[in-house]
């Protein structure tokens, strides 16, 4: 990956609608080579899809928890199993196992605290293999989805 890759990766994280046109003025290069480079980069994996960001508040889910949870055992059987269960969660939109105590860490977007209490009740307290699930609420979002240092 080459200086020109990076900054079509930085053009298209900043606009992911960019016009072929315009993203080959903007890394000055003409179109057939930039189509090239950014066919190559979808193939290799560094772009994996393009997608809308969509305003939590506007679409009724701007209520986030950060949920830190622990694992009784985390061994071949109960991490799969966990994973698998989150997984199949909606409003949990990211889970980050991590190193160290606590395993996990999810964080959930929801209409309210009443959808919280229910999600908790529901599907985080019944998760495999977990020993204390902790969460604390979130007052505001400081940096949130901000593109790669590229």
């Amino acid at each position: 990956m080459d200086a020109i890759d990076r900054r079509i990766l930085s053009e298209l994280q900043q606009d992911g609608r960019l016009s072929l046109t315009d993203l080959a003025d903007r890394v000055q290069l003409s179109m057939s080579p930039t189509h090239r480079r950014l066919r190559a980069l979808e193939a290799s994996g560094a772009i994996t899809g393009y997608r809308a960001v969509i305003d939590p508040e506007v679409v009724g889910l701007g209520f986030g928890a950060l949920v830190f949870v622990t694992m009784e055992q985390a061994n071949r059987a109960t991490i799969p199993a966990f994973d698998e269960a989150v997984a199949e969660i909606p409003e949990v939109i990211q889970a980050l196992r991590l190193f160290g105590d606590p395993d996990y860490l999810l964080r959930v977007a929801v209409p309210g605290l009443p959808a919280y209490q229910r999600l908790w009740d529901e599907r985080l307290s019944a998760l495999p293999g977990v020993r204390r699930v902790e969460s604390t609420l979130v007052m505001k979002a400081i940096v949130d989805d901000r593109p790669l240092p590229i």
